[in-house]
């Protein structure tokens, strides 16, 4: 579990300890550092570093636009202000599985291996441009509840997640700033165009595209393809975008033969 607690400009992040970290995670939209907790608790003895993404968990969020560029320099900065031996693995989930191939593509002095969890597969090349979004309904209906009431959403949304998993979701929910919705948002480059820039070994975790998986075995290969260097994709049956929740023992399984 998270011991050290910092903050570097506007971003909040935590470590296992005082020591330096092996892998650092960064996690999915809506989410926050927090929701990493208990999958720490279910692999003792990581040391680990996983920090808030901008308008997230108890992170600022500075007035300029939402680019995937922006989040990459935010988890630059906080890990080239942590005590490291080297690079890292950096493992991230959708939002955050995007931010650490954008990471791992220009920054291999800090990257010495990445994890993708179900990342989007981005906008066709080119269209990386600014447009207004706007909260989601589902994040809209969630954050007015109180928090036993999300909990219970969630557990009636997903019966198979672990107990320890609804608290810290249901937590970062209400936590996420809502004027994150009223800055402009950029879509990612290809995934496909980052791996071909990744030199540093990949594991793509995904799972059913029928459960909500933004990876289908057909665009994993793809990845197979582009991938400039050492690269493996795992396919986890029965899950769904969020892998680690809903098939917590092979996922662990899958990320302790990868570190």
């Amino acid at each position: 579990m998270f011991g050290v607690r910092g903050r570097t400009a506007h971003l909040a992040w935590y470590r296992t300890d005082e020591a330096a970290a092996e892998v650092a995670f960064l996690h999915g939209f809506s989410d926050s550092a927090q929701c990493w907790e208990p999958l720490l608790g279910a692999m003792p003895g990581i040391r680990a570093l996983a920090i808030d993404a901008r308008g997230h968990g108890e992170s600022g969020l500075p007035e300029e636009p939402l680019r995937y560029t922006a989040q990459r320099d935010d988890a630059a900065l906080v890990l080239s202000s942590q005590p490291r031996d080297g690079g890292v693995v950096v493992v991230g989930h959708s939002m955050g599985a995007m931010s650490a191939a954008y990471l791992a593509a220009s920054r291999p002095d800090l990257v010495r291996a990445v994890v993708l969890e179900d990342p989007p597969t981005g906008a066709p090349t080119g269209d990386q441009q600014d447009r207004s979004w706007s909260q989601p309904g589902w994040l809209e209906d969630l954050r007015a509840l109180d928090l036993p009431s999300r909990m219970a959403a969630g557990r009636s949304e997903d019966p198979g997640w672990p107990d320890d998993e609804l608290e810290p979701w249901a937590v970062s929910k209400a936590q996420l700033d809502p004027h994150l919705f009223d800055l402009p948002f950029q879509d990612a480059a290809p995934l496909t165009d980052l791996l071909a820039e990744i030199t540093c070994p990949v594991l793509l975790i995904h799972g059913d595209t029928e459960r909500g998986s933004l990876i289908s075995a057909e665009y994993a290969e793809r990845c197979a393809q582009a991938a400039a260097g050492e690269f493996r994709a795992v396919h986890i049956a029965g899950a769904g975008h969020s892998v680690r929740r809903d098939n917590r023992p092979q996922y662990i399984a899958e990320l302790t033969t990868f570190l």
